[in-house]
């Protein structure tokens, strides 16, 4: 059965630091390229982050490029989110998400929520 589970959320002041973790079953993890997305409440759903299967590439939105930095440990399976100098507007709730474009095939976990507020 395929799982994501993403976990960190927390709330934190302004100009504070979390990191998201993403544990991952069920799939052959490191054939996967993983990514962060968030969506904030009335929001669409933004793409922040991406790395590649093996971990050799990674990209980022405009919007957190600098201050987020998107990691991976193919041997257990996790994928995490280190996230500097939180703002008020990171509150939102934040997904990992597996793809395999070759295939066609992704999967998302649950989310966990980040709320930054002094």
């Amino acid at each position: 059965q395929v799982q994501l589970v993403e976990s960190g959320g927390d709330l934190v002041q302004p100009g504070g630091s979390l990191r998201l973790s993403c544990a991952a079953s069920g799939f052959t993890f490191s054939r996967y390229a993983m990514s962060w997305y968030r969506q904030a409440p009335g929001k669409e759903r933004e793409w922040l982050a991406r790395i590649t299967h093996v971990g050799g590439s990674t990209n980022y939105a405009d919007s957190v490029k600098g201050r987020f930095t998107i990691s991976r440990d193919n041997a257990k399976h996790m994928v995490y989110l280190q996230m500097n100098s939180l703002k008020p507007e990171d509150t939102a709730v934040y997904y990992c998400k597996a793809d395999r474009t070759q295939v066609g095939v992704s999967y998302w976990g649950p989310g966990t929520q980040v709320t930054v507020s002094s």
